[in-house]
This record gives structure tokens, sequence and C-alpha cells, in this order.
């Protein structure tokens, strides 16, 4: 478990960017089965109560230890433990304040609740600011005595050793303190950037087509950019980011805020970079980064030629940016949730009896909360930091594919908190994104093999192509274009380079077309669009989606191994599952099998897309 002694840990694999759900359609469906039972954390408010000032004085104790570490292996077990119970308490503090102020973000309830769960965060922070500086005091060869006197201790192992290794980054108890205090005054960016974007933008109205007008919000903007009609969708787009434009300069200082808060804190804890200090969390090697980044960029030819692909698919001569969203094959297919969850358990079928009957326990348990509705936040994820309950899934299934998708994505996640939990005890339960989107991108995989085994026409085949295509390109091209971008930005304030709002949409207008061909006329990009990094919330948690894209070419490589049956390869898989936070990410996916500093994964994940667009063409070529 990474970062332990910090309240950064609470383990929400987020498969969507944060956006209000206010003015969602409730979903006929969405009856109280439907939704997840948060009683399994808190049966009512007075628990949680009763269990956040039950925190409250284990901080106060934990703060006891300061300076008492070196006394004995007894006491520094002890201290351990405590740090250990402290953690698990208020992950399940704050997991059911998050999640009961997600299905409805407008009551004021559940907004307090979440308020009050950060505040405990930011206490527990500065509690546990002396562990590490005194780890760091007794230094290895004592804490090796300890381990050895106390066998109990094995379980910190992975921890200690991750504290001792960065002994030059770690600073002085009271520097530490004053770091953690600090900590309580360095998130106005992000919270700014969030109430902006979900509560105070004043979105633009458009009059589409068919004559009705809509509010192009985030979630209004997610649906009919994808409309059939080319007009509206440039309509749509031309409102939403002109929108965006309008407060450009705004973005540009808040993010601008944001890189100079972490080049600030790598420089405090003695990093080279910004980058150097996220990957060292980790222990991933830079050549990761770095690798996926050049990979992308030599390959943009695979990328070309889906966009011309797509532009024959929908007839279209001029493909535009506003053109990449639409599905490259309409269908009226539905996809309710009980048939969904049966595919989806059907699909994981290769990984072993075990895997499936966890996961169809899990879906009758109501982990869920399926449907969307009015003031439910949007998008999807998968929390599972309740050690000692379970996970928790939030869904807006809508009955089409794309939902079917995102199902198995996000079990993907919750049967790899589901063995880990199992395997591993709670301190290192917890597993970094590096692996855990390679849980979910393989079940990806293997539903999409599943679901074109069972497929009765080639309409049908082609909607799964389809949708495997552009979930590639949003998961490989996309967010290693996303960290060339983030790369680019951080160097420069690094340096002390100064950003402004049009300096960023600058750099990003220039990589954005470089991906999309647009110089070469592949797919052209009005400049205004180019502000569209002012909309990604994941630039305020530095260096973060480069994982998707990794995630994904090592899903791929593991699906293929366990789909053709290779001796060894499910086991293989299913151990990097288990092992949770016990090892560090990259070896252990070395280990596998697969070496994500090398270019081999993701020439593997750009042969696989040649591949599904080689299996289209066949398919156009019958059809004609």
């Amino acid at each position: 478990m990474q970062h332990l002694f910090s309240k950064s840990l609470l383990a929400l694999a987020l498969a969507f960017p944060l956006a209000s759900g206010v003015g969602a359609a409730t979903h006929p469906n969405d009856t109280t089965a439907q939704r997840w039972n948060l009683t399994d954390m808190y049966a009512t408010q007075a628990a949680w109560d009763q269990d956040a000032a039950r925190l409250e004085q284990q901080l106060k104790t934990l703060s006891g230890c300061s300076g008492q570490l070196g006394q004995s292996a007894q006491r520094f077990k002890a201290c351990m433990d405590l740090n250990a119970d402290v953690l698990k308490r208020f992950y399940r503090l704050s997991g059911y304040a998050a999640q009961k102020n997600d299905e409805d973000t407008g009551a004021t309830a559940g907004l307090d609740l979440r308020q009050r769960a950060d505040v405990l965060g930011n206490r527990l922070e500065e509690a546990a600011s002396f562990l590490s500086p005194e780890i760091l005091k007794l230094g290895r060869a004592k804490v090796d005595v300890y381990l050895k006197q106390d066998k109990s201790l094995a379980i910190y192992h992975q921890l200690l050793n991750d504290v001792l290794r960065g002994a030059d980054h770690t600073l002085s108890k009271e520097s530490e303190t004053l770091v953690a205090n600090f900590s309580q005054a360095t998130g106005a960016a992000s919270a700014v950037y969030s109430t902006l974007s979900n509560a105070d933008m004043p979105w633009p109205k458009v009059k589409l087509s068919d004559g009705s007008e809509v509010t192009v919000d985030q979630s209004a903007y997610t649906k009919y950019r994808a409309l059939p009609n080319r007009d509206d969708r440039k309509r749509v787009f031309d409102a939403f980011w002109g929108k965006w434009k309008e407060f450009e300069r705004t973005y540009g200082v808040t993010f601008y805020e944001q890189l100079k808060k972490d080049a600030a804190l790598a420089k405090v804890r003695r990093y080279p970079d910004s980058l150097t200090q996220s990957l060292f969390a980790n222990n991933l090697p830079r050549a990761v980064y770095d690798t996926l980044v050049d990979q992308a960029s030599a390959n943009l030819p695979t990328l070309h030629r889906y966009f011309k692909l797509r532009a024959k698919m929908l007839g279209v001569k001029d493909m535009q940016y506003f053109d990449i969203y639409p599905p490259l094959v309409s269908s009226d297919l539905k996809y309710p949730i009980e048939p969904s969850v049966k595919l989806m358990l059907e699909s994981v079928k290769p990984l072993g009896d075990d895997y499936v009957k966890a996961m169809e326990a899990g879906t009758k348990a109501r982990w869920m909360d399926v449907y969307p509705r009015d003031k439910k936040r949007s998008g999807a994820y998968m929390n599972g930091s309740v050690y000692d309950v379970h996970p928790y899934l939030l869904l807006n299934h809508n009955d089409d594919y794309e939902s079917l998708s995102t199902l198995a994505h996000e079990w993907g996640h919750a049967m790899h908190s589901v063995l880990s939990a199992k395997a591993q005890p709670f301190i290192t339960a917890d597993y970094p994104t590096f692996t855990a989107e390679i849980a979910s991108t393989t079940n990806e995989v293997l539903l999409l093999d599943h679901m074109l085994k069972v497929s009765k026409t080639d309409d049908e085949r082609m909607l799964y192509l389809g949708s495997a295509l552009e979930n590639l390109r949003g998961t490989f091209f996309r967010q290693a274009m996303f960290a060339e971008f983030e790369r680019t930005v951080h160097a420069k304030v690094d340096k002390g380079d100064s950003l402004t709002g049009e300096a960023l949409t600058k750099i990003y207008g220039d990589i954005l077309k470089r991906y999309h061909g647009d110089k070469e006329g592949v797919v052209k990009i009005d400049d205004v669009y180019a502000i569209e990094w002012a909309y990604i919330p994941h630039f305020y948690n530095k260096f973060y989606v480069f994982q998707y894209a990794t995630s994904i070419s090592a899903g791929n490589m593991f699906a293929t191994e366990i789909l053709k049956g290779t001796p060894g390869a499910r086991d293989k898989y299913l151990a990097i599952l288990k092992a949770g936070g016990s090892r560090y990410p990259y070896e252990l996916v070395k280990e596998a099998g697969v070496d994500l500093a090398s270019p081999a994964p993701y020439q593997a994940i750009v042969a696989r897309m040649n591949a599904i667009m080689d299996q289209i063409e066949a398919i156009q070529a019958k059809q004609k």
C-alpha cells in the first residue's frame, strides 16, 4: 500500500471524469434493489458519527507514538498496528461519505459528510507525519532487527522498505509536520476547477436541427457530441468549447497554480522534477513513461488509419474533430443490466471457476448503484478501499453496449479488490493505478472475445469491433497524448517558466493536431477546440492518465495469452491481482511476462488495433 502515512490513499479507481449528475433522467428501473447498500458500511448516520469520534481519539493516541518508535520492537509494532487501524477506519469513513454524496450530489447532508471526512483526512496526515522521519532515523539496520525479533512485523516489510527507500526525499519531523499542515491549503486549484466546471459554469444553449433547445453542460456534451446529424455535432462542439475558451485565462491561472504546487513539492522533497517524484512513489522506471509516449508517437500512422476508416464508415470526406465520437455502427440492440451481468460472467470463464463464482456472488449482493437519476454522480467508478466490507461500484447503466463494456471494466476493478483483500492483510491490500487498470482492461478484452463468439450477424460484430476500436483510440492513443502534454507543461514549470491559458492552449493544440494528422488532412481541428486541456480533470492529479495506456497494453497481452490457453498465463495474471500492493507494480507485471519499459506491449496494442481494422474491412468487403 503506497503512502500509508498520508490521507491520499482513498482508492477510487475512476473510469470517467467527475461531472455533475444534475439533470440526468432517472431510469425507470432505478429501484432499491438496483442501488448499493451502504448500510454494509454504517447502519446509520449515528454509527458513522460514532466511528468518526473513535478515529479522533485514535489520532490523539497515534500522536503519542511520536518519539517512541525506537523504544522496542514491541512498541514499534503497537504504533504500526495503530496506524494501520486508523487508516482502515478512515477509509471506511471516507468511502461512505464520498458514496453518500455521489448518490445524490444535490443533498447538503452528503456534501457535509464528505467535507467532514476531508477534515479527518487532514488531521490524520498531520498526526501520522512523524512516522516516516522516525523510521528513517531508526535506519535499515534497526528496522531489520525489529523484523527478526517480531515475525508479525513481516506484513509491514514492503511499507518499511518504501519509507527507507525514500530517505533522500523525507524531511525532518518538524518539516514533515509543516508540509502536512500546509497540505490543507494546497487544494485550491483543483477545488476551483471542480466548482467552476461542475457548478458555476454558465453553460450555453444550442438549438438542434429537430428544433429542440438543449443546455450543453458536461453531461449533455458527452451525449450530444455523438449525434448522427453532423451540423448538430458542430453546433455542440462550437458552443461547448467556445464557452471553455471564454474562461481560458481563469483555467490557465488555476492549472498553472497546480503545476507550481507540484513543482514546489518536488523541489522541497529534493527531486529533480515533478515526473521523477510522481514515478518514485511506485518505483516506476522513467523508461515506462518515455517509452509509452515515444511508441504512441511512432505509431500515429495506425491512429490515422483509424480516422480514415472512421471517415469512410461515417460517409465523411473532410473529417473534423467533431466527427470522432459518433458510433461507427448504429444499433438498436439493448443490454439491460440482468443480461449484461450474464454476458459478463460468461466472458470471464477463462479466468476460472473461483473467479466467476466470486464475481457472481458480488453481482447479487447490492454492491452496485446501477442506473442514472437526477443529481446522482455521472460516470462510473469502483471503490475498493473499504477493506473489511466489499467493493462498491457506481454505474450509470443505459442499456447500451457501452454500458455493458463499462460493467465489465468496473467489475475487473472489483475482482482485483476482492482477490487482493482475500490474499493480503489490510496494509498491503491496496494496489496502485499502474496495476488497477490492467484488471479492468483485461476484462474488456475478454468481453469482446466473448461477444464476437456469440454475435449472430456481421452488423452485430461490427458494433463490437467498432466499440473496441474506439476504446483503443481513447485509452491508448488519447491517454498517451495527455501524457505528452503533461510531461511538456510540468517540465516548463519545473524549470521556472510561466504559463498562461493561451500558452497552454498552444502547447496542447500542437500535440492534438499532430496526433490527429491535422497537417496531413486526416482530421482537421479548429483552433478553439484546443482549449480541451482545460476540460480534463485528471490533470489535477499529476501524471495519472498515462497508466490507462500502459494498463490497456499490458491487459491486452495478458488476455491474449489467457485466451490462447498458454500454460501458466492465467495463474501469472491472477497472481498480480492477488499481490495487491505487496510488490512494486512494474516488477510484478514484468515478472508475469510484460515489460512496460520496452516497446513490445505498445507495439502489440497497435497490432491489435490494426487487426481489428482488418476484420472490419473484411466484413465491409463481404457486404459489398
